[in-house]
């Protein structure tokens, strides 16, 4: 498992354990699984995916920061639209 966090400057919208998390990159989308080499990337408008063992959820981002590191994902969102 891949402990997530989802946070803007306001709320933390989402920390918990997920299997897979899908993020809107600037370069394109891209997915990170369980034991993901480390990465941080700038993120653009479009939709965080991921799912948990209650199902997939997603909310839409209007861009932000992801950091990807010893299965800790932290996403820094500007803002998240729902």
């Amino acid at each position: 498992m891949i402990n997530l966090t989802i946070v803007t400057p306001d709320q933390k919208v989402f920390e918990g354990e997920v299997t897979e998390a899908t993020f809107p990159g600037a370069n394109g989308s891209f997915q990170v699984l369980k034991n993901h080499a480390a990465l941080v990337s700038a993120l653009g408008k479009g939709n965080v995916s991921y799912t948990t063992k209650e199902g997939k959820k997603s909310h839409v981002v209007e861009g932000g920061v992801v950091e990807v590191k010893d299965n800790k994902i932290v996403l820094l969102a500007e803002r998240v639209i729902e």
